[in-house]
């Protein structure tokens, strides 16, 4: 770590205000930009997704619950997987406890994934969450939202994610989608999708990592993600051991990456990809 500059308060303060001012103008574009996030125009869903819940077999409208916005988060657990994904599971553990406050302002929180049902509820005890998650195993979903590639797909060494042509180390992707129901017709409306860095805002360790002096101390990793563990895992001492499937579908291959040398921390799953 490089050693800053030592100086006296007084100078401190007049750099600190001089970074203030930064701070609030971007603050004001944070604001003018999610003005013109919900400005955007909608896109009406016609087909009829059918998801496995706990209580039996539910239809996209079902997820709303008694709210007119559904919130999802395309959580990267795939059918064959033995967990989900570490990276999901990180930004996961800071919305868990957002669920009561989203309601309160008419938003439904819900976690999708293709694992069949029986995985998904055995790793949400593990986990000790309490958010609703249903299974997509079994309809097009998660494809259709640009969140999981067929073989075919990535045959070709690129998928469409995140709105353009790129190569991606998993056939499962994160994101998080935006949907309306209209309260008088039931009709329901795609409003936004994110994906890649644009779930950092998500990630409350993420914003005060970035208040340290070390900041996320993530430049010589292979990929920006790789520090990350399930969060009962941080005390298994055998990284081997952390995880439960030994070939991780859900992350880069760190050898492969390493020989890449300049295409290190490009994509990783659920982590920053520096030229966005």
């Amino acid at each position: 770590m490089t050693k800053q500059p030592i100086v006296s308060r007084e100078n401190w303060v007049e750099a600190r205000k001089a970074l203030l001012a930064k701070e609030k103008e971007m603050t004001r574009q944070r604001d003018e930009l999610a003005r013109q996030r919900r400005e955007l125009p909608w896109v009406k869903v016609d087909k009829n997704y059918v998801f496995d819940a706990p209580q039996g077999k539910v239809a996209l409208a079902d997820l709303f619950g008694t709210h007119s916005q559904l919130l999802i988060y395309h959580f990267m657990f795939g059918p064959e997987w033995a967990e989900g994904c570490p990276s999901c599971s990180f930004v996961s553990d800071h919305l868990n406890g957002a669920t009561m406050h989203l309601a309160a302002r008419d938003v439904s929180l819900m976690m999708v994934s293709r694992a069949p049902l029986p995985k998904i509820e055995a790793f949400k005890k593990r986990m000790g969450w309490q958010f609703p998650w249903v299974s997509s195993h079994g309809n097009s979903f998660n494809h259709d939202f640009g969140v999981y590639f067929t073989p075919e797909e990535r045959a070709k060494g690129e998928v469409y994610y995140d709105y353009k042509m790129q190569p991606f180390p998993s056939d499962e992707a994160p994101g998080a989608s935006v949907f309306y129901k209209d309260p008088k017709t039931g009709e329901i409306f795609h409003t936004y999708s994110t994906f890649a860095r644009g779930l950092d805002a998500m990630v409350g360790t993420y914003v005060l990592l970035d208040l340290v002096p070390k900041g996320r101390d993530e430049d010589q990793l292979p990929f920006s993600m790789q520090w990350v563990r399930h969060h009962d895992r941080y005390d298994v001492s055998n990284a081997a051991r952390a995880f439960a499937d030994p070939d991780k579908p859900y992350w880069p291959k760190v050898a492969a990456l390493e020989v890449a040398g300049a295409a290190k921390q490009t994509h990783a799953c659920c982590g920053s990809e520096k030229s966005k």
